[in-house]
């Protein structure tokens, strides 16, 4: 099958690095939630502030993982119908997903950025620690502000492949631009 666009590999890698970066900050919450777990039930005395900082981490922790879910195809897909109405019609279906996918992560991405305004306009602070949360919700933004350029790639070939009629290729559920 013939490939319409590659966005090259650096896309690919950066995003993956992106989501790493996410996965080992899932293992460190992971540890420091067992050793939570351990001072408590050892010396009934939890990490002072935990949940502070896990509520803001796991936000990141996500957000970090979107960029490459969306360019490694790993969303959820229901191909039941463009089956039933051939490969043309999955073409445009494949693309009204991808216009859909964009405007969600536009969406999404928009409401954050106003939610983190509004956590630094109204100085909100976590409960225990009194950490600011604006900048780790500025932070989540720009996280999700990735996804935006990277579904735009893959809403760009998809349209392209229904417009052309050129079929695109999937391998383990991965559309290979």
């Amino acid at each position: 099958m013939e490939r319409l666009l590659h966005p090259g590999a650096w896309l690919d890698r950066f995003t993956r690095r992106v989501a790493f970066i996410g996965l080992v900050g899932l293992l460190i919450v992971s540890v420091v939630t067992m050793v939570d777990v351990l001072l408590r039930w050892l010396f009934n005395a939890p990490i002072e502030g935990y949940e502070d900082i896990t509520r803001l981490l796991f936000a990141i922790i996500v957000a970090s993982c979107f960029p490459a879910g969306l360019l490694q195809g790993r969303n959820i897909a229901i191909r039941f119908l463009g089956k039933a109405l051939g490969r043309r019609a999955t073409q445009y279906l494949e693309a009204l997903g991808a216009i859909a996918t964009l405007f969600f992560f536009t969406v999404v991405t928009w409401r954050i950025a106003v939610f983190a305004a509004e956590e630094i306009a109204n100085k909100r602070f976590t409960q225990t620690l009194e950490i600011s949360t604006g900048p780790w919700w500025w932070f989540v933004s720009f996280l999700l502000l990735m996804c935006i350029p990277v579904q735009f790639v893959i809403t760009w070939v998809k349209t392209s492949a229904a417009i052309t009629g050129k079929p695109l290729e999937y391998t383990d559920n991965e559309m290979s631009i």
